[in-house]
């Protein structure tokens, strides 16, 4: 070795290096510092997903509110026309248009994220960033997708009380930024949490999809909690959505049943299914690459 590496030598071990990289030692190391650090690398993942989604496709972003129209009109001819289920008085397109923004924005950030690891494990094995960057920003790109679709809901909503329709706003309708919040953080626990458990079982995946077509039928989306009898409605109240549903309902629609106690339900299982996720997501992230 020359002199002039040896020197070269010297002057890198003492320089200061901007960023060292440590394993993770606790099951809460959230590294929030790093996240915001790389809060650039977010927006860009949320640009991919919103953007690219439909990039070569013949409708584009019409889609975003195609998907819950043909939605809603075919549960107004299956459940509204033929099965003739209550709307709690609500116009029908109202009622099943309400229910499936909200629960869209819900299944579709828990099975994205769902599949975290699995969907990135050629970019989390080459390149060092905080691996919650990309559920965090999987949850952004649906709350712009959300907002879309509320926007096309309240043009409904517009136009059915110009038609004289029995509709009002509700108070609880100030509530709304924390139920948008709810619905981020509790899909958000529930997809990192199955995302963690993909990694060693893959057939979780089918199970989650399943699952999450299932639920739907267990929350108040394609009728109101009214109707159900007082013996079995604790079964639907078991489903964190549902107060969040009714409660969406009631504020722009103004009927739905739901109650503070209710609500706080949500919220306490939501800090508990974030909580359990995040702890098992950074755990599983330091072997992750074992198991690919």
């Amino acid at each position: 070795m020359n002199d002039q590496n040896t020197a070269e030598l010297a002057s890198l071990s003492g320089r200061q290096w901007d960023l060292v990289i440590r394993p993770r030692g606790r099951w809460f190391d959230l590294q929030l510092a790093d996240l915001w650090r790389y809060r650039d690398l977010v927006l860009m993942f949320v640009r991919r997903d919103f953007v690219a989604q439909f990039k070569q496709t013949i409708l584009g972003p019409a889609w975003f509110v195609l998907q819950p129209l043909l939605t809603t009109l075919v549960f107004v001819v299956v459940f509204g026309e033929i099965a003739q289920l209550s709307t709690d008085g609500l116009p029908r397109v109202l009622f099943y248009l309400s229910g499936n923004v909200v629960w869209m924005y819900f299944a579709g950030v828990l099975t994205a994220t769902a599949n975290t690891f699995v969907s990135n494990a050629h970019l989390f094995g080459k390149v060092y960033f905080p691996r919650l960057a990309v559920p965090i920003s999987v949850s952004v790109s649906y709350v712009l997708k959300f907002l879309l679709q509320f926007l096309f809901f309240m043009g409904f909503v517009a136009y059915f009380h110009w038609q004289g329709a029995e509709i009002s706003f509700h108070p609880i309708i100030a509530l709304f930024p924390v139920l948008v919040v709810l619905m981020a953080l509790m899909s958000l626990g529930l997809g990192i949490l199955f995302s963690a458990m993909t990694t060693k079982y893959r057939d979780l995946r089918f199970l989650l999809d399943f699952g999450v077509r299932l639920l739907m039928f267990a929350a108040p989306v394609i009728y109101p909690l009214s109707m159900i009898p007082d013996r079995w409605r604790w079964f639907l109240m078991i489903n964190p959505m549902t107060p969040i549903i009714e409660a969406f309902r009631l504020a722009f629609l103004g009927q739905g049943t739901v109650s503070i106690g209710h609500l706080m339900y949500s919220a306490f299982f939501t800090v508990f299914v974030l909580t359990a996720g995040i702890a098992l997501f950074n755990r599983i992230e330091r072997s992750f690459m074992d198991t690919v």
